[in-house]
Parts: structure tokens; C-alpha cells; sequence
């Protein structure tokens, strides 16, 4: 645990993508095999399910150091995270504690088929023989909220400055469904694990942004276009008649999709096959609030079958019959999806509309009207382009719209954590109805760092209720808020909710009552 300790103290110490992969290399170098797959599977959001609920760490925590609960409150609002405040108000250890990493893992995979009292019992035990990192790494885990922010590019360039081995070979070796105890890092790392699962989804290749002038892309006759549609960016996988969907976040969803399934049994032959799942209605496709009634269910009624239907827009094929199809040119690949797909026809799959075009002006007006039938703008790919392991610059493009944009007016804020944890950085936003303000969205990005550390000021002098970490604001401090859509929502007071919506800049120069109208506000949704 001393090791994952200072792994974690030097990834949050510095904001250098070098200085975090050096750190990371260097554990993976001096770590033991057993805690390196651990540190892997954490990494990749494989973490073990809450052995303990975090409100009796919290009244354990109470107990041993006889501090009032409004004094506990307090410091927490303060600092924002709950792993973290009890690492600071706990006393020093009396005793230390050494462990692996994949000891501790081991025992807490035990602690949730223990009773209250033992687990209250290895908890403070445990306490005592740790330091505050070591406390605090041992809380998140726990609680089953270990979050460390280390992008999947940057650990999959920390391996493969270890092994050596190709990062597009490592991003395949760790995608996919695979488990701490049935596995061994240098198995994972090297690809032995490719393939021998049914499962097995291809790391999804990703486009940039368009950054340049479309004329500066050459031949239109060299490119592809096609929406690109609001949904659910899957992989559909069909081996030796196993059905897989796996999501763009590597979260196996089949269960979500029972039509989709159906559909897939239909068509022949073993594939890898790519595609956004969408709400489709008498082939219009609905906002994307719909289809996110139909997320992380346990169970899909027949009621919500067909009140909200999907389908998968495919666009792509990966591998046929046990073939690997991602070096082959996109236009190669095209035809022999068309040629799946149209072979055996079936309800719940579509493939992509391809916008035919001549010359690079007659995609503007396209592009712009897009919102209209529910995209975000075009995809633009080249004809002979392979299918990357994540990004490469130039093959493909997003080419999406511009964002909605609304004024609103501050009326919540939280602090942050870690690094952000004396800042008040978690903003809820809210625009006018009638006489009235209604809460309209979160927001967590947008600002520079000086802008925050003024709007914390304002927060503190101009605090009017608290809420536990949240404080009530006078409204006073108009930003305008960017979305990349909208949609009506009736868990919202609004009524309305905002997709991806962010800080645009702050608007100094308008007043609270400047602010948009809800009702002004739900004629953007289309």
C-alpha cells in the first residue's frame, strides 16, 4: 500500500503528462505482479462493489474522535470529499500497518460478508496502522469511490513505456471483460487474454474535432459523410451465436437492448460491428433524454419497449468471421456491411445514411440544419482510412454544430475536491420563470483558474443558506451556459435538461433579471 500511496501523491502533485507517466512506469517497475493487476483493474474503473455503507465510517469515525456532528459537517463542507475529511480528523496511527496492495483488495473482497461489528472492528484496526495517504487511499477504496484523474490514454502510454509492447496491441489486451482473479498482469498485458472470450470488444477509433477549413481536406470525392447522431456509441459482437454490446465507456449493456439482441440473431456469420444506439419512433429519431430512460435498468418492460424503441445506426465493421477487418480502407469495409446488412434485413438495424455531395459547400447548409432530424452535425471520414485504436489526427473528423447557448444566473456552489477542494467549483444554475428562478444545470468547467477564485469570493461574502457542502448564493452572477442539447425532463424543476452543458464565459456585463425565460428556453428543443 506505501507504493500505491506515493503513486497517488505524485499523480496529484503535478499536472506534467510526463511526470505522471514517469510515476507511473516507475511503480509498475517496482511493484509486485499481484499489485500491478490491481492497479490496472482500479485504473480502468474495475473496482470491487461497497463493502461498507460510508455513513457508518463516518459515525465510527465520530466515535473515536468525540467530535459533535455539526463540527464533522462543517469540515466536510470544507473539504469536499468524506475519504478525505477522515483521513485529517482521525488521530495519528499508532501502530503501521504493511500490506500489499492486493492484500488490502483481497480483505475488503472478504468484508462484505461480514457483520457490522467486524467490519466496524477491521475498519478502526486498519485506521490506526495507516498514515493520512495511505487513509485516505484505503477510504476511497472502501467506499467504493476510487477516482483518480489519469486518462486511459495516459495509462496505456505508462504501459507501454514498460512493456514496450504497442499501445493499439495494449488497448485491445485490457478492453473487455476480465476480472482481478482469473487473470495475471503479464498475461493481460501481453494479449494472451485476446480473443479466448466470446466478448471481446476492439478499442474504438475516435475522431478530432475539425479544426481547419473543409477546402483544406482535398478531394470531396475522398471523403464520406454522415450524421453524426446523439446516442449510445456501441460495439456489437456476435461469436459462436454470444451476443455482446459493449458501450464506447467499455460497459457490457446487452441486457439494456433486448431488441437489439433479437435483431442480432438474425444476421448471419460472426462479427464485431460498430454503431450508435438510438430512440427511434416511425423512424425519427428522439432526443436523447429518451433513449436515457431506457439506461442502467435492471429490468426493460414491455411498456418501455415500446414507448421507447431503439435501433442501432451501423457504420462500420470490424472483424467478419473470425477476420480482423481494421487495416482494410473504410470504402471496403462499407461494402461488406451493406452487404451483411442488406443480405438479411432487420427491424432494429439500420445502416448510417452516407450524404452524397460534390463539392465541400453543399455539406455547410447540411451540416447546419442538422439539428433538425436530431444529430449533432456530420462525421467526415476518409475512403481509405483503417480503424485506429482511438485517434488519429486526419482520417476522421467531427464536424458538429455550433452549441445552444443560454444566459443563467448563479444561485448554488459547492466546493471541489483534491486540488480544487478550497475553491468553490461545482456551480448549479438557474434561469426565470414568472416571478421565480428554476434550476436549469451543473456545471463544473469553463472558468480559469482567477475567475474561480473570484466567484469563491463572492460565495463566501454572499452566502445565504447552507446545505450540508452546498451553499445558496444571492443571484447575482449571470454566465452564459453552452449545451449540446435539450430536452424536456420532468425530473428537473425546470423541465427541461441540458446535454453536456459547460461554462461558455461569464457574462459581467448583464444583470439578473437580463437572464433567459423558460419558456424562451424550451423553444430550442426541436
Amino acid at each position: 500500500m506505501k507504493q500505491f500511496a506515493e503513486l497517488i501523491s505524485a499523480l496529484e502533485s503535478t499536472n506534467k503528462t510526463n511526470a505522471k507517466v514517469d510515476a507511473m512506469v516507475h511503480y509498475l517497475r517496482t511493484a509486485p505482479d499481484s499489485d500491478k493487476l490491481w492497479f490496472l483493474a482500479l485504473f480502468t474503473g474495475k473496482r470491487p462493489k461497497r463493502p461498507v455503507n460510508t455513513n457508518y465510517l463516518k459515525q465510527w469515525a465520530l466515535e473515536i474522535i468525540q467530535l459533535p456532528e455539526w463540527l464533522f459537517l462543517e469540515s466536510y463542507s470544507s473539504v469536499g470529499d468524506l475519504g478525505e475529511t477522515l483521513s485529517l480528523i482521525l488521530p495519528p496511527p499508532e501502530n503501521d500497518i504493511q500490506k500489499t496492495l492486493s492484500q488490502w483488495m483481497d480483505e475488503l473482497l472478504q468484508l462484505k460478508d461480514k457483520t457490522d461489528d467486524e467490519k466496524k472492528i477491521y475498519v478502526t484496526e486498519s485506521w490506526n496502522g495507516l498514515d493520512y495517504t495511505e487513509r485516505f487511499i484505503f477510504n476511497k477504496l472502501i467506499g467504493g469511490s476510487f477516482r483518480i484523474g489519469v486518462s486511459k490514454k495516459l495509462l496505456i502510454s505508462a504501459l507501454s513505456k514498460y512493456s514496450e509492447i504497442d499501445s493499439s496491441q495494449l488497448m485491445h489486451s485490457i478492453m473487455g471483460k476480465w476480472s482481478v482473479g482469473d487473470m495475471n498482469f503479464e498475461d493481460l498485458i501481453t494479449g494472451t487474454n485476446i480473443n479466448p472470450d466470446n466478448s471481446k470488444p476492439y478499442p474504438f477509433c475516435l475522431a478530432y474535432p475539425l479544426e481547419k477549413e473543409t477546402q483544406e481536406l482535398g478531394n470531396p470525392e475522398d471523403w464520406q459523410a454522415e450524421y453524426k447522431w446523439d446516442g449510445i456509441r456501441g460495439q456489437l459482437i456476435k461469436r459462436n451465436e454470444e451476443i455482446f454490446i459493449w458501450s464506447r465507456g467499455e460497459e457490457l449493456v446487452t441486457p439494456q437492448f433486448p431488441e437489439l439482441v433479437s435483431a442480432l440473431e438474425i444476421l448471419e456469420g460472426n462479427f464485431v460491428i460498430d454503431g450508435e444506439i438510438l430512440a427511434v419512433i416511425n423512424d425519427e429519431v428522439l432526443n436523447f433524454n429518451e433513449l436515457q430512460k431506457r439506461l442502467n435498468r435492471k429490468t426493460i418492460t414491455p411498456k418501455m419497449l415500446r414507448e421507447i424503441p431503439v435501433k442501432v445506426f451501423v457504420y462500420d465493421i470490424l472483424e467478419f468471421n473470425n477476420e480482423d477487418l481494421r487495416e482494410k480502407p473504410l470504402a471496403e469495409r462499407r461494402k461488406l456491411l451493406e452487404n451483411l446488412i442488406e443480405k438479411h434485413p432487420v427491424e432494429n438495424i439500420k445502416i448510417s445514411e452516407i450524404i452524397t455531395f460534390e463539392k465541400w459547400e453543399e455539406l455547410i447548409e447540411i451540416r447546419e440544419n442538422s439539428r433538425e432530424n436530431n444529430s449533432e452535425g456530420l462525421m467526415l471520414k476518409q475512403k481509405n482510412s483503417h480503424y485506429h485504436s482511438g485517434r488519429k489526427k486526419g482520417d476522421w473528423w467531427k464536424w458538429k454544430v455550433d452549441a445552444l447557448t443560454i444566459d443563467a444566473v448563479l444561485i448554488y456552489a459547492q466546493k471541489g475536491s483534491g486540488r480544487r477542494s478550497g475553491y468553490y467549483t461545482d456551480y448549479t444554475f438557474a434561469v426565470k420563470k414568472e416571478d421565480q428562478l428554476v434550476t436549469i444545470a451543473k456545471a463544473y468547467s469553463g472558468l480559469t483558474d482567477k475567475e474561480i477564485m473570484e466567484v469563491s469570493r463572492f460565495v463566501t461574502k454572499n452566502s445565504l443558506e447552507k446545505f450540508g457542502p452546498v451553499r445558496t448564493v444571492k443571484p447575482e452572477l449571470v454566465f452564459e451556459i453552452a449545451f449540446e442539447g435539450i430536452g424536456l425532463s420532468n425530473r428537473h424543476k425546470s423541465g427541461v435538461a441540458l446535454r453536456f452543458p459547460r461554462i461558455l464565459r461569464w457574462r459581467r456585463d448583464k444583470k439578473a433579471d437580463e437572464i433567459d425565460d423558460i419558456e424562451e428556453v424550451k423553444k430550442l428543443i426541436r
